[in-house]
């Protein structure tokens, strides 16, 4: 009989737990057949013509400069990948991956109504990059003077910045609408973005059918920082993704955030679509997709409002993609926000080519708002709530602005739900636990309530990482630190006692939601003092005294993290 799986451990404070690569290109370049392959190569130092003419003394084709990752798109033999590899001034060698988007109850349930009415906040002044299929133009993204919000427009596809594929535009309405065209004796609700008179900028980077690649991707994010001077750009929001290849460390897709965010803007990902995903054996968990697998970004899964206006029944979305990530095994600091209800109403376009996707919303006889699903669709609703948080307080900073929404964010729970496929008949039982629901449901009425806390905290809030050891015999796992000088280090913000608890898994008669569990009154995120002297991935056990997710372990719980982690 195997020794029982738990999930327990003392916090231990250390950096850099990240596993060497085991070369320097990617395992997905090394059996390709092609005769020539599209490949990022990241470098020591920005190329140059030198670096250039390497290349193309192996037969490679230049075709676009990535500086911000010190990098380069290339054309390139795949039979000269290794030979590329073996260069000093080579870090490293990835495809040119193809990435995709991750397709008013809501603002409701993320207390949205606090800020406008009570903060007298819409997002005036801040700027929110959309990287996605475009923004066309829309009454609800217009100034109250008749301007158009989109203020900055730029096509890195071809064809254009307007949206030919429906998803970027419904991103910025939920992101900055202001419900102009659904407001009025004539209709029957009034759909409203978080952040109503937030500034977009539109950088197009999917076509007409959802689908683009890293180095656009990559491209489109160094706009941004080139322009956050220009349009006070405070926020990057990508509702777009692809798995997990390699560690962040290398995935030239994670650099490029991790510069973004290094610039002074916050970056808001989705965390995937994969939360039902069994194909390895992990229940859906590890599925966080990149660049949401990156520890710097705030990365969002979704909850169902049940299409009531109180949070309290919400539940999470079977489908939304849970952690540790693959690979570096990261806890993302992930915020759950009420997007979608498999479909939920938000607005913006009719779209030709992909109209049977979009399913009219009972607002009178008006075509301008459909339903969509998607964490793409959950990940606009945190853009819109930072987009608020900076216009009370222009001087936090990105670390500043994930502690906030981390510490605020709601976590009243079920243990448990289970959610019915119609199409199927097939069952899906989500756990409530720190891999599943992260940091919580975001609650930007808390998080503006509590702001004025943070506004001095220092240093990184790079997310912990998960990993697996042997603790008198027993397979553990433990959440170690990124270094005591961060955000969630020795001298910040979160208190003096565990974060989650002490023990395993699921269903066991311990309660995971107790008063000293979880989200108890003397947890991290409870009632103890916020200024603390340990982190919130202190000392201190990281599930402290009382189970997480319960105090006996599971057969199932076992295979999950063998899965993940490998046999111990």
């Amino acid at each position: 009989m195997k020794a029982p799986l738990r999930l327990a451990c003392v916090l231990i404070a250390v950096a850099g737990l990240i596993p060497a690569a085991d070369s320097k290109f990617s395992k997905d370049l090394s059996d390709r057949s092609s005769s020539m392959v599209d490949v990022i190569v990241q470098f020591t130092a920005p190329p140059t013509a030198d670096q250039h003419q390497k290349v193309a003394a192996r037969g490679g084709i230049f075709k676009a400069d990535l500086r911000g990752i010190k990098g380069a798109v290339y054309s390139l033999p795949s039979s000269a990948v290794a030979d590329l590899a073996q260069d000093p001034d080579v870090v490293y060698i990835s495809p040119d991956r193809p990435v995709k988007g991750l397709l008013n109850y809501s603002t409701a349930a993320v207390n949205a109504g606090i800020a406008w009415s009570q903060y007298n906040l819409t997002g005036t002044g801040i700027g929110v990059a959309v990287i996605d299929s475009g923004i066309s133009s829309h009454t609800d993204l217009m100034s109250a003077i008749g301007l158009s919000r989109v203020v900055h427009g730029q096509d890195f596809v071809g064809g254009g910045a307007n949206d030919l594929y429906g998803h970027g535009t419904h991103v910025a309405g939920i992101i900055a609408g202001d419900g102009a065209l659904s407001t009025g004796l004539l209709y029957s609700m009034t759909f409203k973005g978080m952040a109503p008179n937030a500034n977009l900028i539109n950088l197009r980077v999917l076509d007409g059918n959802g689908n683009g690649t890293d180095s656009i991707v990559i491209k489109a994010i160094q706009a941004a920082v080139a322009l956050k001077s220009t349009y006070n750009i405070r926020i990057i929001n990508l509702s777009l993704g692809r798995p997990v290849f390699e560690s962040y460390t290398l995935d030239p897709l994670c650099q490029a955030v991790e510069a973004a965010w290094k610039a002074g803007i916050v970056v808001v990902a989705a965390a995937g679509n994969d939360g039902r995903d069994n194909s390895v054996g992990t229940s859906g968990y590890g599925t966080i997709m990149a660049p949401g697998n990156d520890p710097y970004v705030i990365t969002v899964g979704a909850m169902k409002t049940m299409e009531t206006l109180t949070r309290t029944d919400d539940l999470i979305a079977s489908y939304s993609s849970k952690g540790p990530t693959s690979i570096d095994h990261i806890v993302n600091a992930t915020l759950d926000t009420a997007y979608p209800q498999n479909s939920i109403p938000q607005s913006y376009y009719w779209n030709a080519l992909t109209s049977e996707l979009l399913q009219p919303v009972a607002a009178q006889n008006s075509l301008s708002y459909f339903r969509l699903s998607g964490t793409s669709m959950a990940a606009p609703v945190v853009s819109g709530a930072a987009a608020l948080l900076l216009q009370h307080n222009p001087a936090l900073t990105p670390d500043q602005v994930k502690a906030i929404l981390m510490k605020t964010a709601y976590k009243t729970f079920p243990q448990s739900s289970v959610a019915v496929d119609p199409a199927t008949g097939i069952s899906y039982t989500s756990q409530y636990d720190i891999f599943t629901v992260g940091a919580g449901y975001l609650d930007i009425g808390a998080a503006l309530g509590n702001s004025a806390v943070f506004s001095t905290a220092v240093g990184s809030a790079l997310s912990p990482t998960a990993v697996l050891r042997t603790v008198d015999g027993v397979p553990t796992v433990c959440v170690v630190n990124s270094g005591t000088t961060a955000v969630w280090g020795s001298t910040a913000v979160w208190g003096s006692t565990a974060v989650w608890g002490s023990s395993v898994f699921v269903n066991s008669s311990t309660a995971v939601w107790g008063s000293t569990a979880v989200w108890g009154s003397s947890a991290v995120w409870g009632s103890t003092s916020v200024a603390g002297s340990t982190a919130v991935w202190g000392s201190t056990a990281v599930w402290g005294s009382t189970a997480v997710w319960g105090s006996s372990s599971s057969d199932a719980a076992e295979s999950i993290l063998i899965a993940i982690y490998g046999e111990k």
